[in-house]
């Protein structure tokens, strides 16, 4: 079963996505700032993150610069989840290495179709 990490700190948010992506198929986890989902990664490795930008304690930026720094958790594909829809906001989230950007309000179905993507050009 392929894991998904969720870590957004907007409770709707997360119970959609939560909601759509097991009704998928997939293990989902929850994170509600960029600190957790650091303490997550210590015992899970998700095939997926997505990942909310601004959220408290430690954003997503720079969550997603500490998971690509370590070898181990690198290779985990990242969409960053944002309501800062920026050429220099996408632009910073891209070099950062996230695998994808994805304006809100976005379509889940479009979203759990670019998962699927993502993951199977993992294979």
């Amino acid at each position: 079963m392929k894991k998904i990490l969720i870590a957004d700190d907007e409770h709707k948010i997360i119970m959609t996505l939560e909601y759509a992506f097991k009704k998928a198929g997939y293990e989902v986890f929850i994170a509600r700032d960029g600190s957790e989902v650091l303490e997550l990664l210590k015992t899970e490795i998700p095939d997926m993150i997505l990942l909310d930008i601004m959220m408290p304690n430690v954003d997503g930026y720079t969550t997603l610069a500490e998971i690509k720094k370590d070898k181990n958790l690198s290779g985990i594909k990242v969409i960053l989840l944002s309501a800062k829809s920026g050429e220099a906001d996408i632009k910073k989230g891209l070099e950062l290495g996230a695998d994808d950007y994805i304006t809100k309000p976005y379509s889940i179905k479009k979203l759990t179709e670019r998962v699927e993507e993502l993951l199977t050009d993992k294979q």
